[in-house]
């Protein structure tokens, strides 16, 4: 049986292991790139200076939204996994969360 402090100290290792998580994504073939943390921060948002020259500020809205959506995606799966794992060393089933 795991004591109250052991759990609270695993809880707190599983928030910085969210914070280290780092994903980065793109859209319009990498002509816009966002960076995210794993508790969805954005980082960094890279834009290439053709879409700005372009004056089409609906396409850069999309591909900073298609980039931004993507990212998210990725922290959702990273972290899921990274939940099954810390749910496992409390003897609990994959897939509860």
């Amino acid at each position: 049986m795991i004591k109250k402090n052991q759990m609270i100290n695993m809880i707190q290792q599983y928030q910085e292991q969210l914070g280290s998580i780092r994903v980065s994504a793109s859209s319009g073939g990498g002509m816009v790139t966002v960076e995210m943390d794993g508790t969805k921060r954005l980082i960094s948002i890279k834009i290439e200076s053709e879409v700005i020259k372009a004056e089409d500020s609906d396409m850069l809205q999309d591909l900073i939204l298609a980039a931004v959506n993507e990212a998210s995606r990725q922290v959702d799966e990273q972290t899921a996994m990274k939940m099954q794992s810390f749910m496992g060393q409390f003897g609990l089933p994959p897939g509860l969360f």
